[in-house]
């Protein structure tokens, strides 16, 4: 399993992606699961897969050998709309290629895409590319995408993103999603890639890689979790508790 995030913010874009695949329990590995094609001055593009590796790997491979020998590719389109359908059709071609195979032993061929980016003029866009090569557009009201393991970050991505977050508070919350996703899902696992794009850069503003020893992520984690429980101290039990003779009732000792 996998967890990776991006928000489409009036700022720009943040791009977050963990490294970790899981083929059983005693096969944990790790795959880089971000890529970006950028041409600086005209173009950013960046990619975070989840789903089936082969799949997925296979699918970024062909869109940029497609880039080298055919004339409507990633290098030359002038939308990222086009890019995402591109993708699509390169998702479409490797799964009907492998998927019969892959199904006829009992693997899932699934894959998701998130990708986004900026060429030229165009405003930023974000869009996710589900397994059959479909897509979707983020917008104002769901400013942000995430594939995988994706249940355990979203309460915090809910209650902090909107388009108007500026973007370092962006990359915080991120990581913050990624600690409570790690902490409550073991297929979800350090190194994390994550990634900053302003409006109208057409360059990458930075790239990081974090892992175990990240002295940032580890101060995150610890006030995040010290936070919490200190919050919760502070909320008052419930009235009909107290009517009920049951705040702070602790249990008969039967030593």
């Amino acid at each position: 399993m996998t967890y990776c995030v991006a928000l489409k913010l009036n700022a720009g874009l943040v791009f977050a992606s963990d490294s970790r695949t899981n083929a059983g329990i005693d096969q944990i590995a790790c795959f880089k699961k971000m890529r970006s094609f950028i041409k600086e001055g005209d173009r950013v593009i960046m990619i975070l897969s989840s789903g089936n590796l082969s799949i997925t790997q296979n699918a970024i491979n062909l869109l940029e050998q497609k880039g080298r020998r055919e004339a409507r590719n990633i290098w030359t389109v002038d939308s990222m709309f086009d890019v995402a359908q591109l993708l699509g059709e390169c998702l479409r071609e490797v799964r009907k290629q492998d998927g019969v195979f892959l199904a006829q032993n009992n693997v899932d061929a699934s894959a998701n895409f998130i990708i986004g980016g900026q060429i030229q003029t165009e405003d930023t866009r974000l869009f996710m590319v589900y397994a059959e090569g479909n897509f979707i557009e983020a917008g104002a009201e769901t400013p942000y995408f995430q594939i995988g393991e994706t249940k355990y970050g979203k309460p915090i991505i809910d209650r902090v993103i909107t388009p108007q977050t500026p973007l370092s508070e962006a990359v915080k919350c991120v990581l913050v999603s990624f600690d409570s996703t790690m902490r409550s899902n073991l297929s979800v696992g350090l190194p994390i890639d994550i990634a900053c794009y302003s409006q109208g850069g057409l360059r990458l503003d930075f790239e990081q890689h974090i892992t175990q020893d990240d002295p940032y992520f580890s101060q995150i984690s610890r006030r995040w979790s010290d936070g919490l429980k200190g919050v919760f101290a502070s909320l008052p039990n419930p009235e009909w508790l107290t009517d009920a003779g049951l705040n702070n009732h602790l249990p008969p000792d039967y030593s």
